[in-house]
Order: C-alpha cells, then structure tokens, then sequence
C-alpha cells in the first residue's frame, strides 16, 4: 500500500498511486478508442470524396424512430444527440471523480488546470470573435474552437509512440474534462431551441429521481437504464440539447464507496466507477466514432480548402484551435504558476507544457458537434467543419514535431516512474520515495 510522494507544490510532478491509476486506466481506454476514431474519420472523408458520395448522404439523412414521442430523427442526429450523451454521461462521472476524489478536490490544485483550460476556451473565443468580425462574418461559430478532444490527443500520441510522463497526460486529461463542462455550459446556454416548460420540467423531476435512488443507495440497471432513458428523450422535447442530460446523471452519479455496515459488505467500486468502467468503452470505442463516421464527412477540394483561410468563419475556427488554444493554455499555466508559486517538476521544462499546449487544439469531437448547433445551413457547416480538419490536423502536426524532439527524456523518466524490480505491480519509485504513506 502506498501513496503520493509528491509535493502539491511541484506542478506536473509525480501522481498519487490511486490517482495514477484511475487516470491509467481511463487514458489505456480513450488511446484505443481514439485510433478508432482516427480510422472512423478516414472512412468518412474517404466515403464522403469518393464516387458513392450520394450513398453517404443518404444514409446520415436517413430518418427512424417514434414520431409520436418526437423522436424521429435523422441517423446523423441520433449520433450526435444520442450516442454523444454516453459520451458526456462519461465526462461527467470524470469531472465529479476530479471533483471529488482528483486533482480538482481542494481549491490550490484546482486553481491552475482551471485557469489553464479556461483560458484555453477563452482566447480561442475571443481569437474567433476577432476574426469573423474583421471579415465581416457571423460571431455564431465563437465557441467552435473552445473544446479539447482527449481521444484524439491521446491516438496522435498513440501512433507517435512517444512516452509521455503520466503528469503530463493527466494534466492534459484535466484540461479536456474542464473543457467538456465548458462545452456542455455552452451548448446549455446558447444553443437552445424554443423551450418546453413541462418536457423540461419532466426532465427536471427525473433527475431529482435518479438523484434520490443514488442517495438512498439504490442498486440495478433496471432503475437507471429506463430513467436515464426517460430523462434524455424528455431533455430532448424540452429545446435542451439531449447531452445536457448525460452530463447531469454523471454529475449525480456517487463516486465514493460504501464502508462495510451491519447491513451490507462494503463496496469494491462506486456506482460511478462501475458506470464508467461499463460505459467508457463503449463511448470510446462506438458512439465517438460512430458520431465521427456521420459527422467528418465533409468533401475535401482545393475550392473548400481555400475557403477555410478565405472566409472568415472557418479562419477564424482554424486559428482558434491553433493558435488561440496554444496561447491561452500555455499563458494561463504559466501566469498560474506564478501566481500561486508552483514549481515546475525540475525534470521537466516549459517547452513540454508549449507542446502540450499545441496538442489541446485537437478540438475533434465537441468542435463538430458546436459547428453543427452554430451552423445549421449544410454549406457553412461544411466549411466549419472542414476549418475543424484542418486546425487540428495542424495542432497534430505541430505538436507531433514539438514532443518528438524531446521523446528521448520523456522516456528516461517514464522508465523510471514504472521500474517494478520487485514485481509487486507497484512501481518502485512510490516505495522508495520517503514520506509515502499508506
């Protein structure tokens, strides 16, 4: 048994043990599903570029469901307002997990990952705001280049083979969990249709429900399952964007366990880590990609990519997610760290956190989903999102240039922080460190 050897002064210095290992564990499966959303966005751009181009719009329009319960959508919107609340419903136990129990539990570790992915969102907002209305364009599209996309980060990492130091990609987890709460604020605010008082009243009252179940302690799919459903399709039919509602039943979902009482064992996983252990997965690895198999489908020519750097609003997508992103992470992390007196891990330099910081500009997923809410008209959604390819295609290749020159120390030191010459499955560094504890 052991536990953090790390000063909360040292920022991106060694995790706790059982920190490290749920963000371990979360990161091995958003790595596979990112390569599958990698290959996911390949087969769209190849099917929408190619001569059966027709059969790809047919089958994204393509419409079923149960019209009496307004459900009737398209197979596009079933991915993005569907299967995008599993996605969320895991953001959402992510974030409660940090809030609870990560890095965002006490207000001083809190403060520079929040300050960083705010302004992470901001400057790219603000970078967008900018440059639409200097070319005389829509500001509708501002919050399109706000979003970090983990998945895709983490497969760009994947197929680079680096070895990034475990502080690193939970920094750059937090970021993306920070970002996700960001979008879905966003997405609540703004992007709202007109409103039904008494669906969304309904969703409301289901909530309150799924809360008291988790505080009475409530066990069985079958409770959950068929209110989680009733909850999404009535936050659906109340002008809320659907995946408000998986965000909120991740955030009510208990992240701590039951101690052992004269009643009941104690519990080996939360409620939310066996929700999250069962349903990451299954967002990583089937409704993100499916979202992106119906959603990248943009046609690639040299007319559309000119317009991505001629018309304001696709310019101003591409230099939110390149430069804006690089910007405010790296110039909040930074004044941050000087506010609150933080040092930087000594085996590390600030040039890890600019390429880090290059990598959050990766805004796949959320960006697309933005873009199709700010964007309802097919021809400018299709340059946003070619804008959304094109900025982070770029934050890839930047970022793939920047950590490949320093793979060499990344890893020595992810060596040294898994060596386990003992064979226990704890690395030896947590056991040798003095002040461990249990």
């Amino acid at each position: 048994m052991c536990a953090a050897p790390r000063d909360r002064s040292v920022f991106l210095g060694l995790l706790p043990w059982p920190e490290r290992s749920a963000v371990s564990r979360a990161l091995r499966t958003e790595t596979v599903g990112g390569l599958v959303l990698l290959a996911a966005t390949v087969l769209a751009l190849a099917w929408a570029n190619s001569p059966w181009s027709a059969a790809y719009d047919t089958v994204r329009d393509l419409h079923f469901g149960i019209p009496t319960l307004g459900l009737d959508l398209s197979v596009g919107h079933w991915t993005s307002d569907g299967l995008l609340t599993v996605f969320f419903l895991v953001a959402g136990i992510e974030l409660k997990r940090e809030l609870v129990v990560g890095e965002l539990r006490t207000p001083a570790a809190a403060a520079l990952p929040v300050v960083a992915a705010v302004c992470g969102m901001a400057v790219p907002a603000a970078l967008y705001a900018a440059t639409a209305a200097a070319g005389g364009g829509s500001l509708k599209g501002w919050a399109v280049p706000m979003a970090t996309d983990i998945a895709f980060a983490l497969a760009v990492l994947a197929v680079l083979s680096t070895h990034l130091p475990s502080a690193l990609r939970a920094f750059l987890l937090t970021l993306a969990v920070v970002d996700d709460l960001g979008a879905i604020l966003v997405i609540a605010v703004f992007f709202t249709a007109d409103l039904n008082l008494l669906a969304l009243g309904g969703a409301v009252a289901g909530l309150v429900v799924f809360y008291l179940l988790q505080r009475l302690r409530v066990r069985g799919w079958w409770w959950y399952v068929p209110l989680g459903i009733v909850i999404w399709a009535l936050m659906y039919n109340g002008g809320v964007h659907a995946t408000v509602a998986g965000v909120a039943m991740g955030l009510l979902l208990r992240t701590t366990r039951d101690p052992a009482t004269a009643s009941r064992t104690a519990e080996t996983a939360s409620p939310a880590e066996r929700t999250e252990n069962l349903m990451r997965p299954v967002s990583a690895g089937i409704a993100v990609p499916l979202f992106a198999l119906f959603s990248a489908g943009v046609s690639i020519s040299l007319p559309v990519l000119g317009e991505v750097f001629t018309r304001p609003e696709p310019l101003g997508v591409t230099l939110g997610l390149v430069l804006g992103k690089t910007v405010g992470i790296f110039a909040g992390t930074y004044l941050a760290a000087r506010f609150t007196r933080a040092r930087l891990n000594p085996n590390l330099a600030w040039a890890d956190v600019f390429a880090l910081a290059v990598l959050a500009g990766i805004g796949f997923t959320v960006s697309l989903l933005i873009g199709e809410l700010a964007f309802p008209a097919p021809a400018d959604v299709e340059h946003v999102k070619a804008a959304v390819l094109t900025g982070s295609l770029t934050a890839a290749a930047l970022a793939a240039v920047l950590l490949k020159r320093r793979d060499r120390i990344y890893r020595r030191l992810y060596e040294a922080e898994n060596l386990d010459q003992d064979g226990d499955g704890i690395p030896d560094i947590y056991q040798q460190t003095p002040g461990s504890a249990a």
